[in-house]
């Protein structure tokens, strides 16, 4: 019976070391291939280690390929953005939870319609309200396309956690003296953290890797996002520099990666929040 245990362990900690080289590599190679010489996508294979370490790509990507702009770009409509659905989704949620009111009900419901709504649905009808009012090749267009759906699903969790927070604690707090507004501030909304981050994390994910709403709403270069500006990249003579496409990848990258690696242990908390009775 042992012997079978230790087995079935080995067998797991090889899928598992399988699984994360599955995952890893891509990454490895792609940072590997940012550093390689311009002349060495030519003449050795896509495989081949770099032979020193070639940071001109990463200034070459920064100047001449406009990653500059479109970082700048996507930093402005994404935090605006999350800003906008973090000021209103809590509010809402908490309004929709625990200040019971007769369409409290109908209200979520409307909220999760709209994540049922597909996204190739609203692009020509956005399309058209953005041209009417002069919001084409504007960030506006994406920083309230990207709130709009973001809403919903942001409410529709942070409902679950006002949930799980017992009435008999707001009570407490209005009998000792607190309006509802310092009972939300300083109680509720701490209380809620981990949940924040979460939202924080799938809609900056969601939103930092959107290609189909900066694609149809921004034809102007210079407001491209970094998910858009890459197709348009080119060298200083309108060839494919593979180097510094390379670069610009990683660029892009390094946002999502530091989200994350900042945020670890708090997201893992997060998602595991009410999985666990008792």
């Amino acid at each position: 019976m042992n012997r079978k245990k230790n087995v079935l362990s080995i067998i797991g900690k090889l899928a598992i070391i399988v699984l994360l080289f599955i995952e890893i590599y891509p990454i490895i190679w792609l940072l590997l291939s940012s550093l390689k010489g311009p002349n060495e996508f030519a003449t050795n294979s896509m495989l081949a280690l770099p032979k020193g370490f070639y940071f001109k790509n990463y200034l070459d990507a920064w100047n001449i390929g406009k990653m500059n702009i479109f970082f700048k770009n996507s930093v402005i409509s994404v935090f605006s953005a999350l800003i906008v659905i973090i000021c209103f989704s809590v509010p809402a949620a908490f309004a929709i939870e625990k200040m019971k009111w007769k369409l409290s009900k109908v209200a979520l419901m409307l909220f999760l319609s709209g994540i049922m709504i597909p996204v190739q649905v609203v692009l020509i009808p956005l399309f058209l309200i953005y041209k009417q009012v002069g919001l084409l090749n504007s960030l506006w267009s994406l920083i309230i396309t990207y709130s709009a759906f973001g809403l919903p699903l942001s409410i529709y969790l942070l409902t679950g956690y006002f949930k799980s927070i017992p009435n008999e604690l707001m009570e407490a707090a209005l009998i000792d003296g607190c309006s509802i507004y310092t009972m939300f501030y300083h109680i509720i909304v701490p209380l809620i953290k981990n949940a924040l981050v979460i939202i924080i994390t799938v809609e900056f994910l969601f939103n930092w890797n959107d290609l189909i709403f900066s694609m149809t709403f921004i034809s102007n270069l210079k407001l491209k996002t970094v998910q858009t500006g890459l197709m348009y990249f080119t060298g200083e003579k309108g060839q494919k520099e593979w180097g510094p496409i390379f670069a610009s990848t990683v660029i892009g990258m390094v946002p999502t990666l530091l989200l994350y690696f900042g945020l670890n242990k708090v997201i893992i908390k997060g998602m595991t929040a009410g999985s666990v009775k008792g």
